[in-house]
């Protein structure tokens, strides 16, 4: 690596200037010298209910500003072993959604090719499919560890088969998640019928609900997933709405008895040395999130997937993961 991207130091330069980058990090479209890119995804044609996540990328931003480079949680400096920039965001085209795929994998591949971890802002849940599909064609079929108060694994919305409600079926059916090696925790709420959930079982995830998840401590959890996952490349995608409204009021389709943010940080700090070559962090709608809290927990949370890939790195290395073709 022959350069090392890294913040402004916010000791120098005070936090509530310059140019909003994720953790004030260079905005630069590079591949080289890099570990990690953090990429906006300004697109919410997948939505259901409320929308308005087109603007996360831009509240998350402001408010990584907070953000310092030592994580006292995984006890990493983060940049003592990563470079990572801020990539800006992907150009999409509002409205028209399989279009919009097509441009997130293309913008996306680049990156992947050379073995930088994507970190995805979205956006709605539904740009998690072009995102699993780049990096299949770089990794292969993928273990899916996803957070979510939702399973996402209907067949079709209002007809379509395409939106925030149905990824993870598209996912499995597609051949670029493989279920049997991945699980979804924190599904929560009123359904339509148990088919909801049973949606997700019958494809092959395992399903931790929150009234299971909330009887489980963090490293009961990692214990469930290090029998489910297996060390194979792993993609981690977390739903705003995994936490309660309380934490998170802004997001499009809430659910009422969810997590706080402390418990989300200690389930995220659990799955620390696992393979990760891909992280997305979506749902957030700043138009409800009046005091900004939920933009602040979702910064935090993407920070946390930055301090992951810099602890990996400060314990072990990179550790090679083959190349597969789908």
């Amino acid at each position: 690596m022959t350069k090392k991207y890294e913040p402004i130091d916010s000791q120098k330069s005070p936090r509530f200037g310059g140019i909003k980058t994720f953790m004030r990090l260079p905005y630069i479209k590079t591949e080289e010298g890099i570990d990690f890119a953090i990429i906006g995804v300004p697109f919410d044609t997948g939505g259901s209910f409320a929308v308005g996540t087109r603007f996360g990328p831009e509240a998350v931003r402001s408010m990584s500003s907070l953000l310092r480079p030592y994580n006292p949680g995984l006890k990493v400096d983060i940049f003592n072993y990563c470079s990572g920039i801020d990539y800006g965001d992907i150009d999409v085209n509002p409205g028209y959604i399989e279009e919009s795929y097509q441009l997130i994998e293309e913008q996306l591949e680049p990156l992947l090719r050379n073995r930088v971890v994507p970190i995805l802002i979205g956006g709605d849940h539904s740009v998690s499919l072009p995102h699993l599909r780049a990096v299949a064609k770089q990794y292969g079929k993928i273990s899916l560890i996803h957070f979510d108060s939702h399973g996402d694994t209907w067949d079709s919305y209002f007809g379509k088969k395409y939106n925030h409600g149905t990824v993870f079926r598209r996912a499995a059916e597609e051949g670029i998640v493989d279920p049997q090696r991945s699980i979804q925790i924190g599904m929560r709420g009123s359904l339509y019928s148990p088919k909801d959930i049973q949606d997700g079982e019958d494809l092959g995830y395992q399903v931790i609900t929150t009234d299971k998840l909330k009887n489980l401590t963090p490293d009961n959890l990692r214990e469930i997933i290090d029998n489910r996952v297996g060390n194979g490349p792993i993609f981690l995608s977390f739903d705003i709405d995994f936490l309660d409204p309380v934490y998170a009021p802004g997001t499009g389709t809430p659910e009422i008895g969810g997590f706080t943010t402390y418990e989300a940080l200690q389930f995220i700090r659990a799955l620390k040395g696992l393979n990760f070559v891909g992280f997305d962090l979506v749902e957030v709608l700043p138009d409800r999130d009046p005091t900004r809290v939920t933009s602040l927990a979702a910064a935090n949370i993407a920070y946390e997937f930055i301090s992951l890939v810099a602890w990996k790195k400060s314990t072990r290395g990179d550790i090679e993961i083959p190349q597969f073709s789908i």
